[in-house]
């Protein structure tokens, strides 16, 4: 099928359009909802301006469209983003919240077209690991006990994710940071004609919770 990607840039979405490829489908949108306020039912917001980016070194045309964050509300703005699209579905990264998969299946019923979720209640490390193995993947958002500054601006690899397993034990976070906890972005992949190399980076913290802020980077060679 001709599909349309929702994507954050981070390794969910990535890994699903990736996926999807390899079943056969032709990805002809990434379609990003970017909100007003980083605290959105459905959407992440940081670093949502490097999807660009990962548009030029994949070679899939962009949708953006804002939404104020509102929740419900931010719905229609997906569907009125996709409803203008020459696709029969849309991709999506979802592991195992109803809350996004059963909102985004309810958009495509009422659109007439599918929803490919590759990723739906695989095992989190399992998956997670095969992510890894797959992808450079980047650390840029943190709220959950037990992640502190250290986490933001970290590479996942078989280290961080025991980690992961640890604070999942100790605290209950999901492993692949399917309830919020972290937020990553997806700095080379299989999917990428060009790497994504970070030339100048900032750290925001506010609380309990802070982000990678990615301020200049480049597409470099593989």
């Amino acid at each position: 099928m001709r599909l349309a990607a929702l994507t954050s840039g981070g390794k969910d979405s990535i890994y699903a359009i990736q996926l999807a490829i390899l079943k056969g489908h032709e990805i002809t949108d990434l379609v990003i909802i970017e909100p007003d306020r980083d605290d959105s039912y459905m959407f992440h917001s940081a670093n949502i301006h490097m999807v660009e980016m990962i548009s030029r070194s994949t070679g899939i045309p962009l949708t953006t469209r804002s939404t104020p964050g509102l929740k419900e509300k931010e719905l229609e703005d997906l569907e009125m983003a996709l409803e203008h699209l020459d696709v029969e579905g849309v991709v999506v990264g979802a592991i195992e919240s109803e809350y996004q998969a059963s909102r985004v299946r309810h958009i495509c019923n009422t659109l007439g077209i599918e929803m490919v979720a590759p990723l739906w209640h695989v095992e989190p490390e399992l998956l997670l690991r095969d992510m890894v193995r797959a992808m450079d993947i980047m650390i840029v958002h943190v709220s959950a006990m037990g992640m502190d500054e250290e986490w933001l601006g970290r590479t996942i690899d078989d280290t961080a994710i025991e980690a992961l397993i640890d604070l999942n034990r100790r605290y209950g976070i999901h492993i692949c940071g399917e309830g919020g906890e972290y937020e990553t972005l997806v700095l080379n992949s299989p999917l990428y004609r060009s790497r994504i190399e970070i030339l100048d980076a900032g750290i925001m913290w506010e609380g309990d919770r802070g982000i990678y802020q990615v301020k200049d980077a480049r597409l470099m060679g593989k």
